[in-house]
């Protein structure tokens, strides 16, 4: 099978002009082309391309995101059918099927949050599976032996700082800086997995080990813009993810954070990672993007024992 060809975030959208003209196309735009949550500046979940269906040839086959269409009084089954690896690999592809464009909006405002969810996460599979093939290999040494965890990151990442609670990995050109914050701490209440309190842990921390470019400043979070919280499961374990911006107390850095807390029941502690873009006048969707799938390759070396104290708590309720 092919290769996939286009640039992350890019997706091929199978329509004829007409629909895309009208009602149709409108709400794929608001729905695939909404703003990425939690950037400094505005810009799309998706870039979308479309293509009308007798024009769909091979040159737009092998893109890595395809959503067609068939809005015609001759579908017997309306609906969407996800399907992986239809034209090239590892490509994701939605097709959306209604009798007519009514129809075609209702279907589509049903299933909106589960195409989303679909293609992102398949844009992180991709970078996962990238990084895990091509990685730092003394930073996933110096992880695994020092404090029992791996975490797969390009080649450039190097330990910053390192302190007994503390580690700051960093990738830096002249245009961008990505960077990743992984700490721990005891895990002794409920109310941990909360926004509240991650966002003071990190304030907490970053103050005292991030320092900024002038006398007295230092990294903190934003909190004009709420940031965005949800609870999850990674590895099998009890997780939280939350995503806002950062800016630079006392200077003028700034820009967008996505964090992963992670449950490390053997030891009973909670692990963060923490990954951050300062790329100024740079669009920063992609960027983050990379260091959010570097976060999420986040495993513990004892996971063996992890999966057998969530298997218990789960047959304890």
């Amino acid at each position: 099978m092919k290769s996939i060809t286009g640039k992350p975030g890019e997706m091929v959208v199978v329509i004829s002009k007409d629909h895309w003209a009208n009602a149709p196309g409108k709400l794929i735009r608001d729905v695939l082309g909404q703003p990425q949550l939690a950037l400094p500046q505005e810009e799309p979940l998706f870039n979308l391309t479309d293509v009308p269906h007798n024009a769909f040839k091979e040159i737009f086959k092998t893109t890595r995101n395809v959503v067609s269409t068939n809005i015609s009084a001759s579908v017997k089954e309306p609906g969407v059918i996800f399907k992986d690896n239809v034209w090239a690999s590892p490509q994701a592809t939605v097709a959306i099927n209604a009798k007519n464009s009514e129809q075609f909006i209702e279907v589509l405002n049903k299933n909106s949050s589960k195409i989303i969810s679909y293609f992102l996460n398949r844009e992180k599979k991709r970078l996962m599976a990238s990084y895990k093939k091509i990685h730092d290999k003394p930073v996933l040494n110096t992880l695994r032996e020092k404090y029992g965890m791996t975490m797969n990151v390009v080649p450039g990442f190097k330990v910053a700082e390192e302190y007994k609670d503390f580690i700051w990995l960093r990738y830096e050109t002249p245009e961008i800086s990505q960077g990743i914050f992984i700490y721990w701490f005891e895990y002794n209440n409920d109310s941990i997995f909360t926004a509240d309190f991650l966002l003071k842990k990190r304030n907490i921390l970053l103050n005292k080990y991030v320092p900024g470019p002038t006398e007295g400043s230092y990294m903190v979070s934003e909190t004009e813009l709420e940031s965005v919280f949800n609870i999850l499961e990674h590895n099998g374990n009890y997780a939280a993810e939350m995503r806002g911006l950062w800016k630079v107390s006392g200077d003028f850095m700034g820009g967008p954070y996505v964090l992963l807390a992670e449950l490390d029941a053997s030891n009973q502690r909670v692990v963060v990672a923490d990954g951050f873009v300062y790329a100024p006048s740079k669009e920063k969707r992609n960027l983050l993007r990379q260091v959010e799938a570097m976060i999420y390759s986040l495993k513990f070396t004892n996971q063996n024992k992890n999966d057998k104290i969530n298997s218990q708590v789960k047959m304890g309720n």
